[in-house]
């Protein structure tokens, strides 16, 4: 067991159990207090374990595990643990998830939940992903058209609508974060605390995340069908023509079933600004030696 039984200083992500001589048969790990099981796998060979999520911090464990030799005879062994403290540890969220196949505007980065002064004794951790084809969409907000170039082709031009001149998209090169085919798009979580200038839609087709502040390009059923390539009517967003529920063949569906996460979306001729570098996964918008500057290198 990697945890030693009364260890106060457990590892909430490489704690496990490991064979040897035999093959696992039974690994059950619990936390303590409310006796709740931590789901986990055994490997297909036998010879190890470990759980399937990472372990709460500051939390005392139980772990029970049993194993049998190739002569048949049996053994057990169990153990009481807890896990490091939030103030002794931080934890890191890997950006792009492990075996995901991610566009090539996607970043590689590692998100703390606090601020790390010692960059360079942070310790490794492998993660492997495919980068798939390219694709750029340039959305141009003069002529409210959005061009989508793929191995640099062009596959389609578009018409969008995108946001209104009281409040304008973003400029800048950006990035699908998040794909969802409905969600709900509630105007008063973005900061639309106005009731005569927000919104509650409940079901918004085909939505691909832009930036953390809410800046999507979605599919859009309630707007008229003139607005599209004539005119910005959104809070910020860029709306595709699309229908109520998301079926059928619509621009809106076309372009999220042909987007990955971690393509690019580059927005010009927007009167607001660029976007800010830290919302979403926009780290193109920075200078080289901005990125560098960043580094632990």
């Amino acid at each position: 067991m990697s945890a030693k039984d009364g260890a106060t200083d457990a590892s909430i992500s490489s704690t496990g159990v490991r064979a040897s001589g035999g093959t696992l048969t039974e690994v059950k790990l619990t936390a303590a207090k409310s006796g709740k099981e931590v789901a986990g796998a055994i490997a297909p060979d036998g010879s190890s374990w470990k759980p399937s999520v990472r372990l709460e911090r500051g939390t005392t464990y139980r772990i029970v595990a049993k194993a049998r030799d190739a002569e048949g005879r049996s053994a057990a062994e169990q153990a009481t643990f807890t896990t490091v403290s939030s103030k002794n540890s931080f934890m890191g969220d890997v950006t792009p998830e492990d075996g995901t196949t991610v566009g090539v505007g996607m970043p590689v980065s590692v998100q703390f939940d606090k601020a790390i002064t010692d960059k360079k004794g942070v310790q490794s951790r492998t993660v492997t992903f495919t980068v798939g084809r390219s694709q750029v969409s340039t959305v141009d907000m003069n002529t409210q058209t959005m061009t989508v170039v793929r191995g640099g082709k062009p596959v389609k031009s578009v018409p969008i609508s995108g946001g209104s001149s009281r409040n304008p998209t973003y400029n800048g090169q950006m990035v699908i974060s998040e794909k969802l085919r409905e969600t709900r798009m509630d105007g008063s979580t973005v900061g639309f605390q106005n009731p005569g200038d927000s919104y509650d839609i409940p079901d918004v087709p085909h939505a691909m995340r832009l930036s953390t502040s809410g800046t999507f390009l979605h599919g859009n059923y309630w707007s008229d069908a003139s607005v599209f390539g004539r005119s910005g009517t959104s809070h910020g967003c860029i709306g595709l023509r699309d229908v109520k529920g998301g079926g059928g063949d619509t621009l809106g569906k076309w372009f999220f079933d042909q987007s990955l996460i971690g393509d690019v979306v580059l927005v010009k001729n927007s009167p607001e600004r660029t976007v800010k570098p830290d919302n979403g996964l926009n780290g193109w918008n920075l200078s080289w030696s901005e990125w560098q500057a960043g580094s632990a290198v």
